[in-house]
Protein backbone atom coordinates (compact mmCIF):
# COMPACT_ATOMS: atom_id res chain seq x y z
CA UNK A 1 0.00 0.00 0.00
CA UNK A 2 1.14 3.42 -0.86
CA UNK A 3 2.69 5.80 1.89
CA UNK A 4 0.04 7.90 2.38
CA UNK A 5 -2.84 5.90 2.13
CA UNK A 6 -5.82 6.43 4.58
CA UNK A 7 -5.63 2.37 4.85
CA UNK A 8 -2.04 2.54 6.26
CA UNK A 9 -1.81 -0.06 9.09
CA UNK A 10 -0.48 1.05 12.57
CA UNK A 11 3.39 1.11 12.60
CA UNK A 12 4.24 -1.83 15.31
CA UNK A 13 7.83 -2.13 16.02
CA UNK A 14 8.27 -5.89 17.80
CA UNK A 15 11.28 -6.70 20.62
CA UNK A 16 14.20 -7.32 18.44
CA UNK A 17 16.24 -10.99 19.10
CA UNK A 18 18.95 -9.35 20.93
CA UNK A 19 16.94 -7.60 23.41
CA UNK A 20 14.53 -10.73 24.29
CA UNK A 21 15.55 -12.02 27.82
CA UNK A 22 18.76 -14.73 27.40
CA UNK A 23 17.20 -18.29 28.90
CA UNK A 24 17.42 -19.18 32.67
CA UNK A 25 18.06 -15.48 33.30
CA UNK A 26 15.37 -13.22 35.16
CA UNK A 27 14.23 -10.11 33.24
CA UNK A 28 14.93 -6.97 35.54
CA UNK A 29 11.98 -5.14 33.98
CA UNK A 30 9.74 -8.27 35.66
CA UNK A 31 11.12 -8.01 38.57
CA UNK A 32 11.04 -4.31 38.87
CA UNK A 33 7.27 -4.12 37.81
CA UNK A 34 6.12 -7.42 38.75
CA UNK A 35 5.29 -8.16 34.63
CA UNK A 36 5.76 -11.17 33.56
CA UNK A 37 8.19 -12.24 31.25
CA UNK A 38 6.07 -13.71 28.47
CA UNK A 39 3.98 -10.52 28.49
CA UNK A 40 7.18 -8.29 27.73
CA UNK A 41 7.82 -10.62 25.21
CA UNK A 42 4.93 -9.99 23.88
CA UNK A 43 4.40 -6.49 24.07
CA UNK A 44 4.61 -4.28 20.44
CA UNK A 45 5.26 -1.05 20.46
CA UNK A 46 2.79 1.39 18.68
CA UNK A 47 1.77 4.75 17.81
CA UNK A 48 -1.54 6.38 19.56
CA UNK A 49 -4.50 5.43 17.74
CA UNK A 50 -5.19 9.07 16.53
CA UNK A 51 -1.55 9.69 15.32
CA UNK A 52 -1.32 5.92 13.36
CA UNK A 53 -5.07 7.53 11.52
CA UNK A 54 -2.95 10.01 9.95
CA UNK A 55 -2.49 10.12 6.07
CA UNK A 56 0.97 11.65 6.18
CA UNK A 57 1.19 14.49 3.98
CA UNK A 58 2.44 14.03 0.27
CA UNK A 59 4.28 17.25 -1.00
CA UNK A 60 4.66 18.16 -4.88
CA UNK A 61 7.15 15.96 -6.87
CA UNK A 62 10.66 18.01 -7.50
CA UNK A 63 11.68 15.22 -10.04
CA UNK A 64 10.66 12.73 -12.40
CA UNK A 65 10.06 9.08 -12.81
CA UNK A 66 13.50 9.26 -15.10
CA UNK A 67 15.08 11.72 -13.11
CA UNK A 68 15.23 14.61 -16.17
CA UNK A 69 14.82 18.07 -15.20
CA UNK A 70 11.56 19.12 -15.61
CA UNK A 71 9.50 22.46 -15.17
CA UNK A 72 8.43 22.09 -11.48
CA UNK A 73 5.13 22.89 -11.19
CA UNK A 74 3.94 20.84 -8.84
CA UNK A 75 4.36 23.69 -5.21
CA UNK A 76 3.67 26.34 -5.80
CA UNK A 77 6.97 28.38 -6.03
CA UNK A 78 7.42 32.11 -7.42
CA UNK A 79 8.83 31.46 -10.86
CA UNK A 80 10.62 34.69 -10.35
CA UNK A 81 12.48 33.40 -7.69
CA UNK A 82 13.35 35.43 -4.77
CA UNK A 83 14.27 39.56 -4.49
CA UNK A 84 18.08 40.06 -4.45
CA UNK A 85 17.83 42.02 -1.30
CA UNK A 86 16.80 39.20 0.50
CA UNK A 87 19.34 37.03 -1.12
CA UNK A 88 22.05 39.19 0.32
CA UNK A 89 20.89 39.53 3.46
CA UNK A 90 20.58 36.13 3.67
CA UNK A 91 24.39 35.20 2.57
CA UNK A 92 25.28 37.97 5.14
CA UNK A 93 23.81 35.83 7.82
CA UNK A 94 26.48 33.19 7.44
CA UNK A 95 28.57 35.19 9.51
CA UNK A 96 26.99 33.79 12.50
CA UNK A 97 26.38 30.70 12.02
CA UNK A 98 27.85 29.89 15.51
CA UNK A 99 24.76 31.38 17.52
CA UNK A 100 21.08 30.48 17.57
CA UNK A 101 19.09 32.44 15.95
CA UNK A 102 17.18 35.08 18.05
CA UNK A 103 14.32 32.67 19.45
CA UNK A 104 11.81 35.54 20.04
CA UNK A 105 12.51 36.86 16.18
CA UNK A 106 12.14 40.52 17.46
CA UNK A 107 13.26 42.15 14.64
CA UNK A 108 11.15 39.93 12.51
CA UNK A 109 8.29 40.04 14.28
CA UNK A 110 8.70 44.01 14.58
CA UNK A 111 8.81 44.33 10.64
CA UNK A 112 5.69 42.49 9.86
CA UNK A 113 3.78 44.82 12.33
CA UNK A 114 5.31 48.01 10.92
CA UNK A 115 4.77 46.26 7.28
CA UNK A 116 0.96 45.26 7.84
CA UNK A 117 0.18 47.97 10.24
CA UNK A 118 -0.35 45.59 13.28
CA UNK A 119 1.03 44.96 16.97
CA UNK A 120 4.40 43.25 16.50
CA UNK A 121 3.45 41.40 20.62
CA UNK A 122 0.33 40.06 18.75
CA UNK A 123 2.87 38.28 16.31
CA UNK A 124 4.09 34.81 16.43
CA UNK A 125 6.56 33.26 14.27
CA UNK A 126 6.54 29.16 12.83
CA UNK A 127 8.43 27.44 10.52
CA UNK A 128 6.20 27.86 7.85
CA UNK A 129 2.81 28.83 8.31
CA UNK A 130 2.41 24.83 8.66
CA UNK A 131 3.53 25.25 12.22
CA UNK A 132 1.34 27.85 13.09
CA UNK A 133 -1.52 26.08 11.74
CA UNK A 134 -0.68 23.14 13.55
CA UNK A 135 0.50 25.35 17.31
CA UNK A 136 -3.44 26.64 17.13
CA UNK A 137 -4.68 23.03 16.55
CA UNK A 138 -2.30 22.52 19.74
CA UNK A 139 -3.41 25.16 21.59
CA UNK A 140 -7.08 24.85 20.84
CA UNK A 141 -8.20 21.43 20.35
CA UNK A 142 -7.56 18.00 22.32
CA UNK A 143 -9.15 14.62 22.37
CA UNK A 144 -13.09 14.92 22.43
CA UNK A 145 -13.27 17.90 20.16
CA UNK A 146 -13.56 18.87 16.59
CA UNK A 147 -11.08 20.58 13.95
CA UNK A 148 -13.51 21.71 10.98
CA UNK A 149 -12.41 22.60 7.52
CA UNK A 150 -14.44 22.51 4.06
CA UNK A 151 -13.86 19.65 1.60
CA UNK A 152 -10.69 20.03 -0.96
CA UNK A 153 -9.14 22.58 1.90
CA UNK A 154 -5.50 22.37 2.68
CA UNK A 155 -4.39 18.60 3.45
CA UNK A 156 -2.32 19.85 6.69
CA UNK A 157 -5.99 20.28 8.50
CA UNK A 158 -6.95 16.84 9.25
CA UNK A 159 -3.28 16.11 10.37
CA UNK A 160 -3.13 19.21 12.55
CA UNK A 161 -6.50 17.75 14.06
CA UNK A 162 -5.68 14.38 14.40
CA UNK A 163 -1.87 15.08 16.22
CA UNK A 164 -3.70 16.04 18.83
CA UNK A 165 -6.60 13.71 19.50
CA UNK A 166 -9.22 15.82 17.96
CA UNK A 167 -11.86 14.64 15.45
CA UNK A 168 -11.43 16.23 11.98
CA UNK A 169 -15.10 17.40 10.19
CA UNK A 170 -15.03 18.03 6.74
CA UNK A 171 -17.74 20.45 5.57
CA UNK A 172 -19.30 20.05 2.07
CA UNK A 173 -17.90 22.68 -0.48
CA UNK A 174 -19.67 24.95 -3.00
CA UNK A 175 -18.58 24.27 -6.39
CA UNK A 176 -15.08 23.96 -5.11
CA UNK A 177 -15.02 26.66 -2.80
CA UNK A 178 -15.56 27.79 0.76
CA UNK A 179 -19.77 27.31 1.30
CA UNK A 180 -20.52 29.24 4.35
CA UNK A 181 -23.41 27.98 5.24
CA UNK A 182 -22.35 24.08 5.24
CA UNK A 183 -19.64 25.15 7.48
CA UNK A 184 -21.71 26.68 9.94
CA UNK A 185 -24.23 23.66 9.93
CA UNK A 186 -21.28 21.15 10.57
CA UNK A 187 -20.87 23.69 14.10
CA UNK A 188 -21.67 21.62 17.35
CA UNK A 189 -20.91 22.16 20.74
CA UNK A 190 -17.27 19.85 20.26
CA UNK A 191 -16.44 22.49 17.37
CA UNK A 192 -12.73 24.04 18.80
CA UNK A 193 -11.33 25.13 15.39
CA UNK A 194 -12.53 26.06 11.87
CA UNK A 195 -9.70 26.27 9.11
CA UNK A 196 -10.45 28.42 6.18
CA UNK A 197 -7.84 28.70 3.52
CA UNK A 198 -8.47 31.73 1.68
CA UNK A 199 -7.57 31.96 -1.43
CA UNK A 200 -8.34 28.08 -1.20
CA UNK A 201 -5.57 25.48 -1.66
CA UNK A 202 -5.80 23.54 -3.78
CA UNK A 203 -8.97 24.79 -5.67
CA UNK A 204 -7.35 28.99 -5.87
CA UNK A 205 -11.02 29.85 -4.70
CA UNK A 206 -11.56 32.77 -2.48
CA UNK A 207 -14.25 33.77 -0.06
CA UNK A 208 -15.53 37.49 0.22
CA UNK A 209 -15.27 39.67 3.53
CA UNK A 210 -18.73 39.47 3.97
CA UNK A 211 -18.93 35.67 4.07
CA UNK A 212 -15.91 35.33 6.08
CA UNK A 213 -17.85 38.05 8.90
CA UNK A 214 -20.84 36.24 8.19
CA UNK A 215 -18.92 32.78 9.10
CA UNK A 216 -17.50 34.43 12.42
CA UNK A 217 -20.46 35.66 13.50
CA UNK A 218 -21.90 32.52 13.53
CA UNK A 219 -19.30 30.42 15.06
CA UNK A 220 -19.52 30.30 19.19
CA UNK A 221 -17.68 32.59 21.20
CA UNK A 222 -15.11 29.58 22.38
CA UNK A 223 -14.25 28.01 18.76
CA UNK A 224 -11.11 29.62 16.83
CA UNK A 225 -11.65 30.89 13.16
CA UNK A 226 -8.28 30.14 11.37
CA UNK A 227 -8.37 32.43 8.35
CA UNK A 228 -5.06 31.01 6.49
CA UNK A 229 -3.88 33.62 4.26
CA UNK A 230 -0.87 31.97 2.46
CA UNK A 231 -1.66 33.50 -0.86
CA UNK A 232 -3.54 36.42 0.16
CA UNK A 233 -0.05 38.71 -1.40
CA UNK A 234 -1.42 37.46 -5.02
CA UNK A 235 -5.49 39.56 -4.33
CA UNK A 236 -6.10 42.51 -5.70
CA UNK A 237 -6.14 45.07 -3.13
CA UNK A 238 -10.02 45.01 -3.82
CA UNK A 239 -10.28 41.14 -2.70
CA UNK A 240 -9.34 42.14 1.05
CA UNK A 241 -11.36 39.57 2.23
CA UNK A 242 -10.80 41.59 6.31
CA UNK A 243 -8.98 38.79 7.98
CA UNK A 244 -6.47 41.03 9.54
CA UNK A 245 -9.48 43.55 11.01
CA UNK A 246 -11.03 40.50 12.17
CA UNK A 247 -8.10 38.99 14.29
CA UNK A 248 -7.42 42.79 15.54
CA UNK A 249 -10.56 42.99 17.25
CA UNK A 250 -11.92 39.59 17.91
CA UNK A 251 -10.41 37.84 20.50
CA UNK A 252 -11.66 33.89 18.40
CA UNK A 253 -9.66 34.64 15.42
CA UNK A 254 -5.98 34.05 14.35
CA UNK A 255 -4.96 35.03 10.88
CA UNK A 256 -1.80 33.07 9.20
CA UNK A 257 0.10 34.09 6.71
CA UNK A 258 4.08 32.66 4.77
CA UNK A 259 7.07 34.20 3.19
CA UNK A 260 7.25 30.90 1.08
CA UNK A 261 4.82 31.78 -1.50
CA UNK A 262 5.26 35.53 -3.33
CA UNK A 263 8.35 36.66 -0.97
CA UNK A 264 10.09 33.63 -2.90
CA UNK A 265 11.62 32.56 0.92
CA UNK A 266 9.98 28.01 0.34
CA UNK A 267 13.71 26.87 0.92
CA UNK A 268 13.94 28.77 4.53
CA UNK A 269 10.46 27.87 5.77
CA UNK A 270 9.32 30.96 7.69
CA UNK A 271 5.60 31.82 8.43
CA UNK A 272 3.66 33.94 10.83
CA UNK A 273 -0.08 34.18 12.91
CA UNK A 274 -1.53 37.65 14.41
CA UNK A 275 -4.62 36.95 16.84
CA UNK A 276 -5.49 37.99 20.17
CA UNK A 277 -3.21 38.47 22.99
CA UNK A 278 -4.16 35.43 25.25
CA UNK A 279 -4.38 33.13 21.28
CA UNK A 280 -0.86 33.90 20.76
CA UNK A 281 0.25 33.78 24.19
CA UNK A 282 -1.05 29.60 24.55
CA UNK A 283 0.34 29.11 20.95
CA UNK A 284 4.06 30.48 22.56
CA UNK A 285 3.32 28.25 25.34
CA UNK A 286 4.02 24.95 22.53
CA UNK A 287 6.30 26.56 20.34
CA UNK A 288 9.44 25.09 19.68
CA UNK A 289 12.41 27.52 20.41
CA UNK A 290 14.78 28.71 18.16
CA UNK A 291 11.94 27.56 15.21
CA UNK A 292 13.09 30.13 12.28
CA UNK A 293 17.27 30.42 11.50
CA UNK A 294 19.01 33.78 11.64
CA UNK A 295 19.23 33.36 7.78
CA UNK A 296 15.82 33.24 7.03
CA UNK A 297 14.81 36.07 9.83
CA UNK A 298 17.31 38.38 7.86
CA UNK A 299 15.97 37.08 4.32
CA UNK A 300 12.15 37.97 5.32
CA UNK A 301 13.04 41.15 7.03
CA UNK A 302 14.64 42.32 3.74
CA UNK A 303 11.87 40.74 1.33
CA UNK A 304 9.04 43.04 3.02
CA UNK A 305 11.04 45.84 2.37
CA UNK A 306 11.10 44.64 -1.55
CA UNK A 307 7.94 46.03 -2.64
CA UNK A 308 8.93 46.31 -6.25
CA UNK A 309 9.87 42.54 -6.58
CA UNK A 310 6.61 41.85 -5.03
CA UNK A 311 4.09 43.56 -7.00
CA UNK A 312 6.29 42.15 -10.11
CA UNK A 313 5.58 38.86 -8.74
CA UNK A 314 1.98 39.53 -8.35
CA UNK A 315 1.51 41.30 -12.00
CA UNK A 316 3.08 37.96 -13.70
CA UNK A 317 1.07 35.76 -12.16
CA UNK A 318 -2.27 37.95 -12.55
CA UNK A 319 -1.48 37.92 -16.69
CA UNK A 320 -0.25 34.56 -17.24
CA UNK A 321 -3.07 32.85 -14.63
CA UNK A 322 -5.91 34.68 -16.82
CA UNK A 323 -3.54 33.57 -20.19
CA UNK A 324 -3.63 29.72 -18.80
CA UNK A 325 -7.57 29.95 -18.00
CA UNK A 326 -8.48 31.44 -21.36
CA UNK A 327 -6.51 28.57 -23.12
CA UNK A 328 -7.94 25.85 -20.63
CA UNK A 329 -11.03 26.75 -21.49
CA UNK A 330 -10.69 26.42 -25.31
CA UNK A 331 -9.86 22.91 -24.53
CA UNK A 332 -13.20 22.48 -22.67
CA UNK A 333 -14.80 20.53 -25.90
CA UNK A 334 -12.05 17.63 -24.71
CA UNK A 335 -13.44 17.95 -21.19
CA UNK A 336 -11.52 20.29 -19.45
CA UNK A 337 -12.10 22.48 -16.88
CA UNK A 338 -10.30 25.20 -14.74
CA UNK A 339 -11.49 26.30 -11.28
CA UNK A 340 -11.74 30.08 -11.23
CA UNK A 341 -8.65 30.90 -9.47
CA UNK A 342 -7.35 33.94 -6.95
CA UNK A 343 -3.75 32.16 -6.18
CA UNK A 344 -0.61 31.53 -7.88
CA UNK A 345 -2.04 27.90 -9.26
CA UNK A 346 -5.07 26.65 -11.27
CA UNK A 347 -6.92 23.42 -10.16
CA UNK A 348 -7.93 21.88 -13.75
CA UNK A 349 -10.81 19.13 -13.91
CA UNK A 350 -10.76 16.89 -16.62
CA UNK A 351 -13.78 14.75 -17.45
CA UNK A 352 -13.43 13.73 -20.66
CA UNK A 353 -12.00 10.87 -22.76
CA UNK A 354 -8.33 11.48 -21.10
CA UNK A 355 -8.09 11.22 -17.00
CA UNK A 356 -6.09 13.53 -14.89
CA UNK A 357 -4.29 10.22 -13.64
CA UNK A 358 -3.13 9.85 -17.58
CA UNK A 359 -2.36 13.77 -18.18
CA UNK A 360 -0.29 13.63 -14.61
CA UNK A 361 2.00 11.28 -16.28
CA UNK A 362 2.09 12.39 -19.89
CA UNK A 363 3.27 15.62 -18.86
CA UNK A 364 5.84 14.11 -16.51
CA UNK A 365 7.24 12.23 -19.46
CA UNK A 366 7.28 15.79 -21.45
CA UNK A 367 9.12 17.47 -18.94
CA UNK A 368 6.54 18.89 -16.43
CA UNK A 369 5.96 17.95 -12.84
CA UNK A 370 2.42 19.16 -11.57
CA UNK A 371 0.55 17.93 -8.65
CA UNK A 372 -2.67 14.79 -8.79
CA UNK A 373 -4.58 14.88 -5.72
CA UNK A 374 -5.95 11.77 -4.85
CA UNK A 375 -5.69 12.02 -1.82
CA UNK A 376 -7.90 14.77 -1.31
CA UNK A 377 -10.93 13.57 -3.71
CA UNK A 378 -9.48 14.93 -6.45
CA UNK A 379 -8.55 12.14 -8.83
CA UNK A 380 -9.98 14.06 -11.65
CA UNK A 381 -8.27 17.46 -11.41
CA UNK A 382 -4.48 18.34 -11.30
CA UNK A 383 -3.12 21.64 -9.31
CA UNK A 384 -0.60 23.66 -11.88
CA UNK A 385 1.24 26.08 -10.69
CA UNK A 386 1.84 29.47 -13.03
CA UNK A 387 5.59 29.34 -13.81
CA UNK A 388 7.32 31.45 -16.14
CA UNK A 389 5.78 32.43 -19.95
CA UNK A 390 7.89 30.10 -21.21
CA UNK A 391 6.98 27.31 -18.59
CA UNK A 392 3.46 28.04 -19.41
CA UNK A 393 2.99 28.82 -22.38
CA UNK A 394 5.04 25.06 -23.07
CA UNK A 395 2.97 23.49 -20.74
CA UNK A 396 -0.18 24.06 -22.54
CA UNK A 397 0.70 23.43 -25.74
CA UNK A 398 1.63 19.99 -24.21
CA UNK A 399 -1.95 19.57 -22.68
CA UNK A 400 -3.39 20.04 -26.12
CA UNK A 401 -0.97 17.48 -27.45
CA UNK A 402 -2.16 15.38 -24.63
CA UNK A 403 -6.27 15.75 -24.84
CA UNK A 404 -6.32 16.30 -28.47
CA UNK A 405 -7.51 19.69 -28.55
Amino acid sequence: MPIGDAGDAPLTVPIRGSQAPRRGVRDRRSQRDGSPLQHAAMTMLAPKPWIAAIAPYVPGRATTDSGVKAAKLSSNENPLGTAPEARQAYAAAAETLERYPDPAAHDLREAIGKHYGIEADRVIHGTGSDEVLHLAAGAFAGAGDEVLYVRYGFAVYPIAARRVGATPIEAADGDYATDVDALLAAVTERTRVVFVANPNNPTGTYTSKAEIARLHAGLPADCLLVLDQAYTEYLDPEDDDGALELARTQPNVLVTRTFSKIFGLAAERIGWGYGAPQVIDAMHRIRAPFNVTTGGQAAAIASLAATDFVEASRAHNAQWRGWFEREIAKLGNAGLRAIPSKANFVLVLFAGAVTAEHAYGALMERGFIVRWLPGQGLRHGLRITIGTEEQTRALVAALREIVGG
